[in-house]
């Protein structure tokens, strides 16, 4: 059984960092590309940060470009989003998702391509 389990989020001023953390078990993770995605209140949800299986490429939405960083750690298990100089639209649910294919990462900012989600962490940004 897949499970994808989320933490870290809160709350954070303007400027400010969070680290999100993604615990993932039920499967092979090292085969597997995982990403980041959110969903702010009334708004689609949005693709934020991908890496591939292995962890030799990462991508990221021009929206959190240069502020965000995603790793995969598989001996744990784990994927972790840091999320530095936070402003208030990143405010909103963040979702680890886990990849369809096996050593596979393609049309990755298409939510669509990911067929497990986690439960999602809240993040708010805010003075």
């Amino acid at each position: 059984q897949v499970q994808l389990v989320e933490s870290g989020g809160g709350l954070a001023q303007p400027g400010g960092s969070l680290t999100l953390s993604c615990a993932a078990s039920g499967f092979w993770f090292s085969e597997f590309a995982m990403s980041w995605a959110r969903r702010a209140p009334g708004k689609e949800v949005e693709w934020v940060a991908g890496i591939t299986h292995d962890s030799s490429h990462k991508y990221y939405s021009e929206s959190v470009k240069d502020r965000f960083t995603i790793s995969k750690n598989n001996a744990n298990n784990t994927i972790v989003l840091q999320m530095n100089n936070l402003r208030p639209e990143d405010t909103a649910r963040y979702y680890c998702l886990k990849y369809r294919l096996k050593r596979y990462f393609a049309d990755y900012e298409k939510v669509g391509e990911y067929e497990y989600w986690g439960k999602g962490t809240q993040v708010t940004v805010s003075s």
